[in-house]
């Protein structure tokens, strides 16, 4: 539990900033207006964080996680993909009240309008490819398919946070506060499922020699 600590640490300190117009505010909207710059890709890469584009992803690794987990007859197999569900909707159960509490506006690349942080499109994106990719990994034998399926991960939330950025949806801090809550998201979906799963140890049916191990 105590990995919950520092995500949830940095959410409450950037959550206090943006509140109280703190000194981090006057450095996030100088930062947003060194950065943004409105155009097609990075409008295409913010949509990686859209429900529409993320959901199906974790959609299809929840279905193959089931899928798999019940034809090894493994024992509770069913519960990694139902702690990837239950992360995927505590996403807005979190997100909407923040937003309406702190009631944040936007960047002037949007119409005038509150309600902007936390992202919620960064907290999907990292919930939704992060909970895909630590459920996977622990099917994955082969350490170069772990270390692309972690780079895809890692490639399309960073994309998605910077076209947020880059496209003017989002100030920079509703970025990093989407990354704390989806990590805090991410932890408890590692603790749910099981440590022993997500570290790669055999499960009790399939033995050491059965493909259900993680790097």
């Amino acid at each position: 539990m105590l990995l919950l600590g520092p995500p949830l640490l940095l959410f409450a300190l950037i959550t206090w900033q943006v509140v109280a117009d703190g000194p981090l505010v006057g450095l996030d909207e100088r930062l947003s207006r060194a950065l943004v710059h409105p155009d097609r890709a990075s409008e295409l890469l913010a949509d990686l964080g859209n429900v529409q584009v993320a959901l199906p992803v974790l959609l299809v690794a929840l279905a193959y996680v089931a899928r798999r987990g019940r034809a090894t007859g493994g024992d509770r197999w069913w519960l990694p993909p139902a702690a990837g569900a239950l992360a995927m909707v505590l996403v807005p159960a979190l997100v909407a009240p923040l937003k309406e509490w702190t009631d944040r506006p936007g960047t002037p690349a949007v119409p005038p309008a509150v309600g902007y942080y936390p992202s919620g499109h960064t907290t999907t994106a990292v919930v939704a490819y992060g909970a895909a990719t630590l459920l996977l990994l622990p099917l994955l034998r082969s350490p170069a398919a772990r270390r692309a399926l972690v780079a895809a991960c890692a490639a399309l939330v960073a994309g998605a946070s910077f076209g947020l950025v880059r496209r003017g949806y989002h100030w920079p801090l509703d970025v990093a506060a989407g990354w704390c809550l989806g990590a805090a998201l991410l932890i408890g979906l590692w603790l749910l499922a099981g440590r022993r799963r997500a570290a790669g140890a055999p499960g009790p049916r399939t033995g050491a020699g059965a493909g259900g191990r993680a790097g």
